[in-house]
């Protein structure tokens, strides 16, 4: 499968299915997209505001759908996220979209969307975005090069930055697409026609802000339904703050990922340097990898 590449000068949809922009954020936001060699075009959703939603539902969609059947853009990509793309889901017209499929890009609350599109067997980039990490003092060279690397080139290697190891939670090899994002998005997919499709794939999840105990309740609605059991592997991210309010009556992170994940006897990579924090790797979902959680290595086997 050929993977969708974008090139210096292409023209790129910047769309909003999520939370509203900081109305500071969104110029630096057109600069650091600039400073890709890319062209944005700014879409309505990025000016939008609907209570805790960039615009209605409906102007969402819209400007999403356009941006892909639009083929004067090269690329579309989901200027930050926030909640709420998981509402347009039935407003989409999922199969045009695909007719006109184009490197996409984002993250978090984003993950609803990569997980209908890699449902369908299409590559997504799951990304730091511009008005989230983009604009920041903080997007950190580790960070750009590894949006740089997704979106233009191929990485070979999904490998953390120095200081921060993975571990091998259990050992084993694993080959199959990558695929999930985040847990709360993951789990809320469940029991409806876009729910993420596990099987023979390789199971990636993070998350932000949840105590432990919820952090456990979704990872257990995974189990129940099953995908853990039709995973290949699964590859842990980054758990930002998500700790106990109370430690001394909290089951550890670990502990949950032991007595809920391990039971499946698939390869588990825990710690990959992925989600919300910085730095961050990029990962392009959808992809064909290799997981060896014992080597703590994961092997991009498509270009």
């Amino acid at each position: 499968m050929s993977i969708p590449k974008l090139h210096k000068g292409d023209r790129v949809a910047l769309v909003d299915a999520s939370g509203p922009v900081p109305e500071a954020r969104l110029e630096k936001s057109v600069q650091a997209v600039e400073s890709f060699g890319l062209q944005p075009v700014v879409y309505d959703s990025c000016r939008a505001r609907h209570g805790y939603l960039a615009g209605t539902d409906e102007l969402r969609a819209r400007d999403l759908t356009d941006a892909f059947l639009d083929d004067s853009l090269a690329g579309v990509l989901c200027i930050r996220g926030g909640y709420g793309a998981h509402r347009l889901l039935p407003l989409l017209d999922i199969a045009a979209i695909a007719a006109h499929w184009k490197p996409f890009l984002g993250y978090s609350d984003v993950t609803a969307l990569h997980i209908a599109f890699n449902n369908l067997g299409l590559t997504s980039y799951h990304a730091p975005m511009p008005s989230t990490e983009w604009y920041s003092q903080e997007f950190d060279p580790f960070t750009r090069d590894g949006v740089e690397e997704v979106l233009f080139g191929h990485p070979e290697l999904l490998q953390n930055p120095a200081g921060y190891p993975a571990r091998c939670l259990q050992p084993g090899v694993a080959v199959g697409p990558l695929v999930g994002g985040n847990l709360s998005l993951v789990s809320a997919s469940l029991g409806t026609p876009w729910a993420l499709d596990a099987r023979d794939k390789i199971l990636f999840l993070e998350d932000i802000d949840e105590d432990v105990y919820r952090v456990d309740n979704m990872l257990t609605h995974l189990r129940n339904a099953g995908l853990f059991d039709a995973c290949r592997g699964v590859v842990l991210g980054a758990w930002t703050n998500c700790t106990a309010k109370e430690p001394e009556k909290s089951l550890s992170l670990c502990q949950v990922f032991e007595e809920v994940i391990l039971p499946a006897g698939k390869p588990v990579l825990m710690d990959l340097r992925c989600g919300h924090c910085l730095p961050t790797l990029s990962l392009t979902l959808g992809e064909e990898v290799r997981l060896d959680a014992g080597a703590m290595t994961i092997e991009c086997l498509e270009g």
